[in-house]
């Protein structure tokens, strides 16, 4: 998950005002339906589960650019050769194909562009993020160079994460190649998944908003999390990406079954994120600088969250405790059976001083229900 100073609500002024429209979506060739699922979910309830087309694409790009190392995987497992194994089997290549090594030897020299997979969330469609990446690179990264106040607020939030020549350089040659794989191959292939996938996404829905969401709501609201867009995202799998920024401009996507059957696990995914509200402070106030210094946050981070969010569901939905543990357990490869809560603390160890602060915050976050 991610947290950005940066508004929503600001950058999709800005947007707009560069000529496109946050609410916008859809490609620019052919746009996609509303709803290509052909299912109608709970769009007027708090956080509405939804699919975003550019959003998926530019998580593709970096599924089948980059090497997924994380012990609990951005994407699923084997979704570079799946892909592959269908654009063989239409005898497509790409120029994200072409360009696969050169963008991939960039990455691997700056690790800090991971976090570029979240700015596609900031965006209301691909025209909005292209025309906002076009702005950059003409501006060569300089928010002095911008015509107006809108423009400049686009060009420094870019300019966070691609801070260099050759950062903007391989944004630049991503971006095209991104629009050359979503015209010849990904706009059909991700209708063709949503419709697919329609059955999941109505199960989803239901369980989210029937079920699930009310047991989390007070949660929610008592740590800025009122509402926001509840999306689930083709590559995804165990990590999710979530920005926040209010207590309703948020925006938490996550895993898309591909089968009714696993509709619990975007649950699942989503307690693991909306627990970063805690988790987060919880590490700020308890991780020592020697512990900075040798780098270990990420990895405690990590493993915070995969055990806040067990702890959150114990306290709201004991019933998704158990399978909870068993998904995440399977994410690294464990066993699952057996004590499931034992194995999932062995496996993602969390100093005892972190684990308590984050029981401690949700006794007060949850004190009284």
């Amino acid at each position: 998950m991610q947290s950005r100073l940066a508004s929503i609500i600001t950058l999709s002024v800005a947007f707009a005002a560069c000529g496109g429209s946050a609410a916008q979506q859809g490609t620019s060739t052919a746009p996609a339906p509303a709803n290509p699922s052909g299912v109608q979910t709970t769009t007027d309830a708090p956080w509405p589960v939804k699919t975003r087309e550019h959003l998926d694409l530019w998580l593709h790009g970096f599924a089948m650019v980059t090497q997924d190392t994380t012990r609990v995987p951005f994407f699923r497992r084997g979704y570079r050769e799946q892909i592959t194994v269908e654009k063989n089997r239409r005898g497509l290549t790409t120029l994200l194909d072409g360009n696969r090594d050169q963008l991939a030897a960039r990455f691997a020299a700056n690790r800090n562009l991971v976090g570029a997979q979240f700015i596609a969330l900031y965006f209301g469609s691909w025209e909005e993020l292209s025309r906002g990446v076009s702005l950059f690179l003409r501006a060569e990264g300089d928010p002095g160079r911008a015509s107006d106040q809108q423009q400049q607020a686009v060009i420094a939030f870019l300019a966070g994460t691609f801070r260099s020549r050759a950062d903007r350089d391989w944004l630049e040659l991503f971006a095209r190649s991104l629009e050359d794989e979503r015209a010849r191959f990904y706009h059909e292939y991700w209708l063709a998944e949503q419709r697919a996938r329609g059955p999941a996404l109505a199960a989803v829905d239901s369980l989210w908003q029937r079920v699930y969401r009310p047991r989390l709501q007070t949660f929610l609201d008592r740590t800025q999390q009122s509402t926001g867009d509840f999306v689930l995202s083709l590559p995804l799998d165990g990590e999710g990406r979530t920005i926040t920024a209010g207590k309703r401009s948020n925006v938490i996507a996550v895993t898309f079954p591909d089968d009714a059957s696993r509709a619990v696990e975007a649950i699942y995914v989503a307690a693991h994120e909306v627990i970063g509200a805690i988790a987060n402070t919880a590490i700020a106030d308890n991780v020592s600088p020697a512990e900075r210094r040798e780098g270990t946050v990420d990895r405690i981070s990590s493993n915070a969250l995969v055990r806040g969010g067990a702890l959150l569901l114990q306290r709201v939905a004991p019933d998704l405790a158990a399978g909870y543990a068993r998904y995440y357990l399977r994410a690294v490869g464990a066993s699952t059976t057996g004590d499931v809560q034992a194995a999932l603390a062995q496996q993602f160890p969390l100093p005892e001083r972190i684990r308590a602060s984050i029981a401690s915050q949700l006794e007060t976050v949850l004190g009284g229900i």
